[in-house]
């Protein structure tokens, strides 16, 4: 008893030291702007706050787009995805673990039991009889979380498990993004190739007068050779845009998991128009939003987490008090009597030191602390490319908003000069080479306007994605609660 009474005087100079354990912050600073600097289309920066300080317009951002068929197909993507999948089977692994991590610091209860048979050989000349013996039991055995790193572990895994419901959602609005800018790419390759075509068709008509001509010997065979070449020109492009609009359906079959008849039957049932993106103002996008991204999130629960890993680290390096005991019932027969007896125990009361381990345990800690950094690294980076995506998207949306009522002007005008041209040549009053060097231009215009359509649709879905796609922190993963706003409490 005497030396029981000294365990305690032992292991206070241990519990002093263990409260200047000290993990490294569980949250960095990052220092994001208070205003966006992309400029409006009317040349002023963007500030304020987004549909008061809310993201519900985003979460709803396809179906505003007013084509149903997009919005089954961005179902249909992330039904199949193998991303969304991943991120899904991360969160059932982070939960298991969680819950491993919480069930280290309760004592374990087993169960036992037994059954032996024998003979004790006395030392006299009579033999023993031959008996059977028999026990149940219950053990149990518990670490006292003396450095409280336990706890650490604990809250390192729920942090974790918290980061990867974020990845969940950030997974979907990856393959959402995807896919629209693939239908998108789609929508827009139908159009060229409409004017691919139509392009063809004048070029084919015009060398076929041309050839009429030169038969008739009122044109040179070279201008004759002219138009044909310029309808095999024209006929070719549009052959290869019309490739690329197959490998644009390949491409969403694939994403979608529809299948190819499908999709076709569906892509010609679908009403072709511009998408209805205006739904964002450009000016009421802030840095404060930057918290409604999953991927911020996660690098900002994952810094928290290795924070906790470096505690567990260290307490590693301190003792380890474990308490253990049993209770079992006892029966023994032989020779036609049974004796039952009772046993139990509480102990031992261990304290493990360690006192050698070649640095094992030192480097452990270092090593965590060389994670801690590297996740507060990541995060700071995630943060500034965070900026970096929304502000490239502002720049975007207000360069095609700049940009697209001088390219509506220049298509119009080059559209009428075409006619112009086109009438004059009809009337012998402008060469074959005026009219396709005109045809040329007009083709060129007509092109740069659906394609800076085209740019203008996969800037706003940049900012869709830059802004989170209208993720919240209180949304629920698969399965799970609701993502947490504040990190679990730790003591030291």
């Amino acid at each position: 008893m005497k030396n029981l009474r000294l365990i305690p005087l032992a292991l206070t100079p241990l519990l002093l030291s263990a409260c200047a354990l000290q993990s490294p912050p569980s949250a960095v600073s990052t220092h994001p702007p208070t205003r966006w600097f992309a400029p409006l289309p009317d040349g002023q920066p963007a500030a304020g706050l987004p549909h008061q300080g809310t993201l519900t317009d985003l979460s709803r951002w396809w179906e505003q787009q007013g084509d149903p068929l997009l919005v089954e197909l961005i179902n249909a993507a992330q039904a199949v995805s193998p991303s969304v999948a991943s991120a899904r089977s991360r969160i059932e692994q982070s939960r298991a673990t969680r819950v491993a991590a919480g069930a280290a610091l309760l004592p374990s209860l087993d169960a036992s039991a037994g059954v032996s048979r024998g003979r004790t050989q006395p030392v006299t000349a009579t033999p023993a009889p031959v008996g059977t013996s028999s026990q149940l039991g219950l053990q149990t055995a518990w670490e006292l979380d003396l450095f409280g790193g336990r706890r650490d572990s604990r809250d390192a895994a729920q942090l974790r498990y918290e980061g990867a419901q974020a990845q969940w959602h950030d997974a979907r609005v990856l393959v959402a993004a995807e896919t629209a800018n693939q239908y998108y790419s789609l929508r827009t390759c139908g159009q060229l190739l409409r004017v691919a075509r139509a392009d063809a068709a004048s070029r084919a008509e015009t060398g076929r007068l041309a050839q009429l001509s030169a038969d008739a010997g009122f044109t040179a065979p070279a201008t004759a050779a002219l138009g044909r070449a310029s309808a095999a020109d024209a006929n070719s492009r549009a052959t290869q845009q019309a490739a690329l609009c197959e490998l644009d359906i390949k491409a969403l079959v694939a994403l979608s998991g529809m299948s190819e008849p499908d999709l076709r039957q569906k892509l010609a049932l679908a009403p072709v128009g511009p998408a209805q993106t205006a739904i964002i103002s450009i000016a009421s996008v802030p840095a404060q939003a930057l918290a409604q991204r999953p991927d911020v999130l996660t690098a900002e629960r994952e810094v928290a987490a290795a924070s906790a890993d470096v505690g567990s680290a260290q307490a590693a390096r301190y003792p380890r008090l474990t308490l253990s005991g049993s209770v079992a019932a006892n029966n023994f027969r032989s020779g036609g009597r049974s004796t039952d007896f009772t046993t139990w125990s509480i102990g031992p009361l261990a304290l493990s030191l360690p006192l050698f381990d070649g640095g094992r345990r030192a480097a452990d800690a270092d090593a965590a602390q060389a994670r801690y950094e590297e996740a507060a690294a990541v995060y700071r980076g995630r943060v500034r490319q965070a900026v970096r995506e929304v502000e490239e998207a502002l720049v975007n949306l207000q360069s095609t908003a700049a940009r697209s009522e001088d390219a509506r002007v220049a298509a119009e005008g080059y559209r009428a000069s075409f006619a112009g041209t086109e009438a004059l040549y009809k009337n012998g009053l402008a060469s074959l080479v005026d009219l396709e060097d005109s045809r040329r231009t007009q083709l060129a215009a007509e092109t740069a306007l659906l394609s800076l359509q085209r740019e203008r649709a996969s800037a706003w879905v940049a900012l869709y994605r830059a802004m989170g796609g209208g993720w919240s922190r209180d949304l629920e993963g698969p399965g799970g609660p609701a993502v947490a706003t504040g990190s679990p409490s730790r003591q030291p």
